[in-house]
């Protein structure tokens, strides 16, 4: 009710619509957890929630609406081609940069043409239907074109198995010769898939804190991110499994443990970090690991190992990507010099501390702000919907699950503070690289959003050492509740789409 408005009341048929449909899907879905109603089983209720709200958010969200979602699109569509690192085109003068480097202005205006990536024409029909839904163009029932054009942006600087579920979704598009849609919703479907078995298999593997770890994974922006073409339903679902591996491994027999669970753990860390490289710090996780858990009595020269060839191969990867950065739109901000903010950073030592204060207050802040928040492209409203009742609502039931979730296991003061440093770590380094990548030099408008951090609210349950005594006696029913409030939540933010969109 919160989030309906005027137009709402003159044509409710959509919303209505929608209504019986998620009251029904969310009934089911109360009910198929009560039937799995186990530990064990969790893992099967989170794949089926999941995927059937994920689903209807891939077909109820506009076209590209959801943040950088047409360059995700267009790297989606390259990949479905077999390309695994695009090739940029650089024309007849050999042009590295779309845009030159102007001295005039915030944004420059010196578009180099005839330069960019191969892609389907087909990106023409969501360049010029950005923020529609499928009511408001005709042209989603146009068949896809077999003809390439030369587009600017492809997000050349991600791995190309962040992209392998969405490319699979636009080569089955292609290969049956569906609408042009299609690309973008079976893109957004398959992605969705991917992230709902990730995230199964954290809960399967996790022996402690599945509920915390399905709350995170559950949170309105995580479904709504999950069910796009973005990457960051990769890096959401690799951060939630990260974790889960940490909490097999920390909750283990002793001497139950070898070096494969080292090498497959830095080989987690390394697949998510590769996708945003802060995210690289979680390889330190295996450090927090008891030793007395492995067989091996030298299993930490295996840790430092493999620690150092996951902060070398993320080093090398840095050299790749950042220079791609230029391949892309982002090269026509004038304002964004690495090196001079650097350099101002260095001769004005306060500007560090005044960056400092401004991401634990009004950086976080938005974070927190953000979770029920979301993306409009293109338009003046950049995340700025304020559900605030259904916000607040939210931070409790956060706040309860992550914070004093009941019988959450016992984890030692190295663990907790290695999780907190860690979590810091990955948090200003985030902050920091936005810093030299987007703000202007001497200001800090790093442009971040709550998305960058989604993982890191998985690590709470394991920073946090205070409980509620109440609650730990209420712990056979709160599972109970909890799960009804994540299906509930995910429930509305169905709903808010038809309100906002429909």
């Amino acid at each position: 009710m919160s989030t309906l408005s005027a137009k709402n009341f003159e044509n409710p048929q959509f919303v209505i619509a929608t209504f019986v449909i998620v009251a029904v899907v969310g009934i089911l879905s109360i009910v198929y957890y009560f039937m799995h109603d186990s530990e064990n089983e969790l893992y099967k209720v989170a794949f089926v929630i999941i995927l059937c709200f994920g689903m209807m958010s891939s077909l109820i969200v506009p076209i590209v609406d959801v943040s950088d979602e047409l360059e995700h699109l267009t790297r989606a569509e390259i990949t479905s081609q077999g390309v695994a690192f695009p090739h940029w085109e650089g024309g007849v003068n050999n042009l590295t940069r779309l845009y030159n480097h102007t001295s005039e202005g915030k944004y420059s205006t010196a578009l180099n043409k005839d330069v960019g990536f191969n892609t389907s024409e087909s990106h023409m029909f969501f360049l010029q239907n950005r923020e529609k839904t499928v009511f408001e163009t005709p042209g989603d029932t146009d068949k896809i074109s077999q003809s390439t054009i030369l587009d600017g942006s492809a997000f050349e600087q991600n791995p190309f198995y962040g992209y392998l579920p969405q490319a699979i979704g636009v080569f089955l598009a292609k290969l049956f010769d569906m609408n042009v849609i299609w690309m973008l919703w079976l893109g957004r479907i398959f992605n969705l898939i991917s992230y709902a078995a990730l995230i199964s298999l954290a809960i399967k593997k996790a022996p402690v804190l599945k509920v915390p770890l399905l709350a995170v994974a559950c949170i309105p922006l995580s479904i709504y991110q999950a069910a796009s073409v973005s990457i960051d339903s990769m890096i959401i679902g690799l951060g939630i499994l990260s974790i889960a591996y940490f909490l097999y491994m920390y909750k283990a027999d002793k001497k139950s443990l070898d070096t494969k669970h080292v090498a497959l753990f830095c080989g987690l860390s390394l697949l998510l970090g590769l996708c945003k490289l802060p995210y690289l710090a979680f390889v330190f996780l295996i450090l927090l690991v008891p030793r007395d858990n492995f067989k091996n009595e030298n299993i930490m020269r295996y840790m430092l190992l493999g620690v150092l060839i996951v902060a070398f191969a993320g080093l090398l990867w840095s050299t790749y990507s950042e220079p791609a950065l230029m391949h892309s739109w982002r090269s026509k901000l004038n304002y964004m010099d690495p090196a001079l903010q650097v350099e101002y950073l260095i001769n004005n030592p306060m500007a560090i501390l005044h960056f400092l204060r401004m991401i634990f207050t009004y950086t976080l802040g938005i974070t927190v702000n953000g979770l029920f928040n979301f993306f409009a492209a293109g338009s003046a409203n950049h995340y700025s919907d304020q559900y605030t009742l259904i916000t607040i609502f939210l931070w409790i039931f956060l706040a309860l699950t992550l914070l004093f979730y009941p019988n959450k296991g016992k984890f030692n003061l190295k663990a907790r503070v290695g999780s907190l440093l860690i979590l810091l770590m990955i948090y200003v380094g985030t902050c920091f690289i936005q810093l030299l990548t987007w703000a202007d030099v001497g200001s800090t408008n790093i442009g971040v959003s709550a998305r960058y951090f989604l993982p890191l609210f998985a690590l709470l349950p394991i920073i946090v050492p205070f409980r509620i005594k109440k609650l730990d006696e209420f712990k056979g029913s709160y599972d109970k509740y909890a799960m009804i409030f994540i299906i509930g939540f995910m429930a509305t933010l169905i709903l808010a789409f038809a309100t906002k969109y429909y």
